[in-house]
C-alpha cells in the first residue's frame, strides 16, 4: 500500500510540475500513514480495473491543472479536490472526514439538481408552434396574453419570426407602447394575432405615425380605437397615411372633419387596398345612378359601403328601386338599408304586398319608411307596420 502510494505521489508530481508543494504534502501524509497504520491487504482485483482507475486519475488531474491555470486559484483547494477522488486504496488509508469541500459522490438537493439541469433545446423542425411553447419564453407569454398561435402558424414565416424575438428586448417595449397609447389590455392579444409584425416595427416609426395622426386632430381615444380595430394601421408610413386621408377627402369632396369621421368609424379604410373603394364609388355613380351629393351622404351615413360586396349592393338596390319602386333620393335618405339582409327585406315586402300595405311613397297614405321596414324587430314590424299577428307572418314565411 505504501509503495503504491509513493508511486502515485511520484506520478502526480510529474503530472503537476507547478504544484510541487501539493505533491510534497501528499507524500508526507502517505509516509505518516505507513508508520502509524498497519497496511491492510490489497483487494483481489484484476489488472484491468487498476489501469482504468489510473487513467481516471490522469484525466482528473489534467482537468484540475487546466482549471488552476485559468482561474489562478490557491493550491490548497487542489488538496481538497484530490481527497475527494477515490484512489485504489482502502477507505481507511486517508482521513477523508478531515477534508473540507464538496465530494464527487456527495448528494445534492432537488433545487440544486434543477439548477444544474440544462435548458431544453428548441427543436429545429416542428409541425406546429405548440411544440415550441414550453421551450420559448416569448411564445409562452404571448399565449398568456391571448394571442392565437394557431392562426399565426398558418401564415408563412410568422412562426419563425416569433421564435427569433426576445420578449424583454423586442416584445415587451411594443406592448407597453400600445398600452400607453390607450389600447385596452384585453385587446392586445387580438392586435398581435391580427398584426404580429407590429412586434418588429421600430419604436421611433410607431411614435412618428401616432404623432402624425394627432397632428391631424385625431384624439388619443380615436387613435387607440382605430388601432384596436385595425391593427395594421401602425405598419404604414406617415406618407402613406397622408395619401389615404387626401384620397378620401378629394374623391368624396369631404371636409377635414367629415374625413376624420368616416376614418375613425371605419379605420380599415387607411389599411386596405384602394381598388375596391374606387370600384364601389364608380358603381354607385354609373351603375346605380346616384348623384355626387347622394354618394357623399350615403358614405357619411354608412362608410362600410365603400368596401361592401358589389353583388350584395346591386342586389339590394335592384330590389329596392325596380321591385319596390323606391326612388334614389329616398334610398339615399336611409342608406342603412344596404346593411340589411336581402332575404329579410324581401320577406317583409312580400308580406306587406300580400296585405295590401306595401306603400313606400311618403306623399300617400299608409306610408312605410325604409327604416321601419329594414330595422325594426319582427314583433314591432308585425304589430305597428303590417298590423298583423306575428304568427301570421311566420306562417307566410313558410310559403315562400
Amino acid at each position: 500500500m505504501a509503495a503504491s502510494g509513493v508511486q502515485l505521489c511520484v506520478k502526480h508530481t510529474f503530472l503537476l510540475p507547478p504544484l510541487k508543494k501539493v505533491a510534497t504534502t501528499t507524500c508526507a501524509q502517505v509516509r505518516h500513514c505507513r508508520t502509524v497504520l498497519r497496511p491492510p491487504q490489497l483487494p483481489n482485483v484484476t489488472g484491468t480495473p487498476t489501469k482504468h482507475h489510473q487513467r481516471q486519475h490522469i484525466r482528473f488531474y489534467s482537468d484540475v491543472l487546466a482549471k488552476h491555470e485559468e482561474n489562478k486559484e490557491d493550491a490548497n483547494q487542489l488538496i481538497h479536490i484530490k481527497n475527494a477522488v477515490p484512489l485504489n486504496e482502502s477507505p481507511a488509508s486517508f482521513d477523508l472526514d478531515a477534508a473540507t469541500g464538496s465530494y464527487a459522490l456527495e448528494g445534492i438537493s432537488d433545487e440544486e439538481a434543477v439548477r444544474l439541469m440544462p435548458r431544453p433545446s428548441i427543436p429545429p423542425v416542428a409541425a406546429s408552434l405548440r411544440d415550441y411553447v414550453d421551450r420559448s419564453e416569448t411564445l409562452a407569454k404571448l399565449v398568456h396574453l391571448g394571442v392565437n398561435l394557431w392562426k399565426l402558424e398558418e401564415r408563412p414565416n410568422v412562426g419563425s419570426m416569433l421564435l427569433r424575438l426576445n420578449f424583454d428586448e423586442d416584445v415587451a417595449p411594443r406592448l407597453l407602447f400600445l398600452k400607453a397609447l390607450g389600447v385596452d389590455e384585453s385587446r392586445l392579444g387580438f392586435v398581435v394575432t391580427r398584426n404580429p409584425f407590429v412586434l418588429t416595427e421600430d419604436l421611433q416609426n410607431l411614435h412618428a405615425r401616432v404623432n402624425y395622426l394627432m397632428s391631424k386632430k385625431f384624439t388619443s381615444e380615436n387613435v387607440a380605437s382605430m388601432v384596436s380595430r385595425a391593427p395594421y394601421l401602425l405598419n404604414f408610413s406617415v406618407k402613406r397615411l397622408d395619401n389615404r386621408l387626401g384620397f378620401y377627402q378629394q374623391q368624396l369632396g369631404l371636409s377635414a372633419s367629415n374625413t376624420r369621421n368616416i376614418v375613425t368609424r371605419l379605420p380599415r379604410l387607411l389599411c386596405g387596398s384602394l381598388e375596391p373603394v374606387k370600384g364601389n364609388l364608380k358603381m354607385c355613380e354609373i351603375e346605380l345612378g346616384f348623384k355626387a351629393n347622394e354618394i357623399q351622404h350615403i358614405v357619411l351615413a354608412v362608410p362600410k359601403i365603400l368596401t361592401a360586396n358589389k353583388r350584395k349592393l346591386t342586389q339590394i338596390f335592384d330590389f329596392l328601386h325596380n321591385t319596390m319602386k323606391v326612388p334614389h333620393h329616398l334610398i339615399a335618405k336611409f342608406p342603412q338599408v344596404f346593411n340589411t339582409k336581402f332575404l329579410r327585406m324581401r320577406e317583409r315586402h312580400l308580406f306587406l304586398e300580400y296585405l295590401g300595405r306595401a306603400q313606400y311613397n311618403p306623399e300617400q297614405a299608409n306610408y312605410v319608411s325604409l327604416e321601419r321596414l329594414a330595422s325594426s324587430p319582427d314583433e314591432t314590424f308585425c304589430t305597428e307596420v303590417a298590423l298583423a299577428m306575428q304568427e301570421d307572418f311566420f306562417l307566410f314565411q313558410k310559403t315562400l
